[in-house]
């Protein structure tokens, strides 16, 4: 399992996901969230390392409250919240209370599926059993047999990959849960309310109100959330690479469709692009597509900026967060909810996004 993706055309959505709230550098290994918002400050003030450590107790203290319920998607939130922290007392760790979420009535999918992280060491990875009980509860879902052909690519096995991409073409969805995930984190902020030092003499665009706090805590603890490296996808599915293959055109141009209309701006955006480069005829309109999605990240991006300093907008978003639904479908109806046109203007230039 990759976090992120590493080829050209996703470049745009990853800077654009976050990355503002993103931890400054040398302070990442240490502490799961800051109060500083630029990625390229070095060194915290006394003033803001104070804040950062405020902001990290509220999480800790977050942890040990929501652990004590029974609701699967409290316990996967408080996993999620976890996550950073070394030295948990047992119990409160993300591989105990991500077991708990799983292990609870209901739908244990989103818990199993962040559970694919829960290894000794990379040759661990994923986590069998929960990768086994995706495979038999959520076949129909592509993001499963993605992660099941990154293992084949990785494997360099030809045979594994082409049945892998045959098991995801033939799934109707697509989800790497990162909704569930964020709506199980949504509900845990909600059980404290931040004390003041969190935001005492916050500055230059750093969370100055308690929702403001909610949202930067459940943006950071989520993007570490596992999702299958789409690469091989891309590959694979090379317009070279199919054209004695229809079997596999077929196959592709069918996940293509699925990818498109799954739960993330990554899927979309490696949907579109291999539908492109299989099927000219819709080479236009997929273009115009992909034009869109990017202006769509990028506006997103700016109003979870926006939202550590407006109040209203923290709070629109973390109720809209906590209703689930998909990463995809949260970012529209954020744009929707504050006037923005889901279709980009004229004078936008993907080269501005990094795109």
């Amino acid at each position: 399992m990759h976090r992120t993706l590493s080829f050209f055309i996703m470049a745009s959505l990853l800077s654009a996901s976050g990355a503002a709230m993103a931890m400054p550098p040398g302070q990442q290994a240490s502490a799961p969230a800051a109060a500083a918002t630029s990625p390229a400050a070095t060194k915290l003030s006394p003033a803001d390392q104070q804040r950062v450590e405020a902001i990290q107790q509220y999480q800790h203290d977050l942890v040990n409250v929501v652990a004590l319920r029974a609701d699967p998607a409290y316990l996967l939130g408080a996993a999620i919240l976890a996550k950073p922290f070394q030295n948990q007392t047992e119990g409160l760790d993300f591989a105990a209370l991500s077991e708990r979420a799983a292990a609870a009535p209901g739908d244990g999918t989103a818990a199993e599926w962040a559970r694919l992280g829960v290894c000794k060491d990379k040759s661990d990875c994923p986590n069998a059993k929960a990768f086994a009980y995706l495979k038999k509860h959520a076949a129909d879902n592509a993001a499963v047999w993605l992660v099941d052909l990154d293992l084949a690519a990785a494997d360099k096995d030809a045979k594994a990959e082409h049945a892998a991409l045959v098991k995801a073409a033939a799934a109707s969805t697509y989800d790497d849960y990162f909704g569930k995930a964020l709506a199980g984190v949504g509900d845990a902020v909600t059980v404290l309310p931040p004390l003041a030092d969190t935001m005492q003499g916050a500055h230059d665009g750093q969370p100055d109100n308690a929702d403001g706090v909610r949202l930067f805590v459940a943006v950071n603890a989520t993007q570490a959330h596992p999702r299958p490296e789409l690469g091989p996808v891309v590959e694979l599915c090379a317009k070279d690479a199919v054209a004695k293959h229809q079997d596999t055109r077929a196959a592709c141009l069918k996940l293509a469709h699925t990818l498109q209309w799954g739960s993330s701006p990554i899927a979309r955006a490696v949907g579109l692009h291999v539908q492109g480069e299989l099927d000219p005829a819709t080479e236009a309109g997929n273009q115009q597509a992909s034009r869109n999605l990017a202006w769509q990240v990028q506006q997103y991006s700016q109003l979870l900026q926006r939202g550590l300093t407006d109040r209203a907008l923290a709070s629109q978003w973390l109720a809209t967060a906590r209703n689930g639904g998909t990463e995809l479908s949260l970012m529209l109806a954020t744009l929707r909810a504050n006037q923005v046109s889901l279709d980009a203007p004229a004078d936008f230039s993907t080269e501005s996004t990094g795109q």
